[in-house]
């Protein structure tokens, strides 16, 4: 373990992006062997925008993440946060439970946010209004969106005391299971359904991604599906049911759009319709 933590400690930027292409190349070819939906798209004319705000989350992260560094750094010094505050913990289980609660920071309270704040819903709604959902819709985020996930991956790591290597083994293990829970691959369902006890299936977030409420506001983890679970946010959908998109915002041409897809957080707000009101 102690030689995990020092590989991450001071991981090279080349392997990190190594993590993020290999990621998307695995799950890319999976899909083709194994797709859950047969969609009708040229994969390549879709992967484009999603690719785009891919490169744009990166530029922002490497360009921010001096403040990564920083916070790590005088939480460590200072002696501050959740993990620093506790026991002396074995090295596995301080950085488990430093991974789970920047899980709960960065991805899920993240993502709770940004469905509950209109302007928030507004600039998330780039990646909702993916109409064919495989793993290049992963990183699929507006760069207003990526500075928003950033900072409260920095209040996390300020809140929870996350050395650098618990901060760089979350962020790894946060990029390869969103291009995994995204992925357009299919799964028995009853390894789905058990995976999805302990982390965020591909079928419990595909939930997420139907195009009416209730659903779309529900299973907002990435990692660990334990914070759904906890604060009753968890839902079921069969699979053969599920509808990508914002029904709001239907336009499938508008909504694979480059240049709409980032003019897209500054429309007006449409209220997503409940199911219960069909």
């Amino acid at each position: 373990m102690e030689t995990i933590f020092n590989y991450f400690e001071t991981i090279p930027s080349a392997h990190r992006s190594l993590i993020l292409v290999g990621g998307i190349t695995f799950f890319w070819i999976l899909e083709g062997a194994l797709p859950l939906f047969n969609f009708n798209y040229k994969k390549w004319k879709h992967a484009l925008p999603n690719l785009f705000f891919t490169a744009t989350t990166v530029v922002i992260n490497f360009t921010l993440a001096f403040l990564l560094l920083g916070t790590s750094d005088w939480v460590q010094i200072n002696n501050f946060g959740i993990i620093n505050w506790l026991p002396e913990l074995p090295l596995w289980l301080y950085g488990l439970l430093g991974v789970l609660l920047l899980d709960f920071f960065g991805a899920y309270l993240a993502h709770f946010t940004e469905h509950k704040i209109k302007p928030l819903w507004m600039i998330h709604l780039v990646h909702h209004s993916d109409h064919n959902v495989d793993t290049t819709t992963a990183n699929r985020h507006h760069p207003l969106e990526s500075i928003i996930r950033f900072v409260f991956t920095l209040f996390g790591v300020l809140i929870v005391g996350a050395p650098i290597a618990v901060v760089m083994i979350y962020q790894s293990l946060s990029l390869v299971f969103t291009q995994f829970n995204h992925a357009n691959i299919k799964m028995s369902k009853s390894l789905d359904k058990f995976l999805s006890y302990v982390i965020v299936s591909p079928d419990m977030h595909k939930v997420h991604h139907h195009n009416l409420l209730p659903y779309t506001d529900a299973n907002y983890g990435n990692i660990f599906s334990i914070w759904d679970r906890l604060f009753g946010t968890y839902m079921d959908l069969d699979r053969e049911k599920i509808v990508y998109g914002v029904d709001t915002f239907p336009d499938e041409k508008i909504n694979s759009s480059l240049k709409e897809l980032l003019k897209q957080p500054f429309q007006q707000y449409k209220k997503p319709t409940n199911l219960e009101d069909l």
